[in-house]
């Protein structure tokens, strides 16, 4: 199931994914994401085990910030059903497009993103392959 939810929730999930090596406190998460922001929550037996934030943009798009699954959770649909939801909130909710941006060393999440019709438009280098920040846009109808 998939659901709106709060920060808090989100903050508890987003603790036990592995590949974060940075990680956020909860305070840290509220001072970044603006009132409106857009929190959603995958629910497996009733308890929290993925999610996905974003918020408005200054254009007219969306920015999907931070999410992840649980890795007891994946390969089971619950990260692509995260990101359809998300994408029909975000339509009926007027943007233009959606971004986001990800990692080399996230390849799982940059499948999903090309599978679903989001395109490269940057790639930013740091001189580390595994680093390098890609930033995609999915136009919205």
């Amino acid at each position: 199931m998939i659901r709106s939810g709060n920060i808090e929730e989100a903050w508890h999930v987003l603790q036990a994914i592995p590949e974060f090596d940075q990680r956020r406190s909860l305070a840290q998460l509220q001072e970044r994401l603006p009132a409106g922001a857009l929190i959603l929550i995958a629910e497996a037996d009733g308890q929290p085990v993925g999610c996905k934030l974003g918020y408005a943009a200054e254009d007219d798009s969306f920015y999907s910030w931070l999410g992840g699954v649980l890795a007891a959770h994946r390969k089971s649909g619950l990260a692509q059903r995260l990101l359809e939801f998300q994408e029909r909130r975000v339509a009926e909710g007027g943007f233009s497009a959606i971004t986001v941006k990800s990692m080399n060393r996230y390849p799982a999440m940059l499948r999903l993103l090309i599978r679903n019709g989001y395109q490269i438009r940057l790639v930013e280098h740091f001189g580390d392959t595994a680093r390098e920040r890609i930033h995609f846009i999915k136009p919205l109808p």
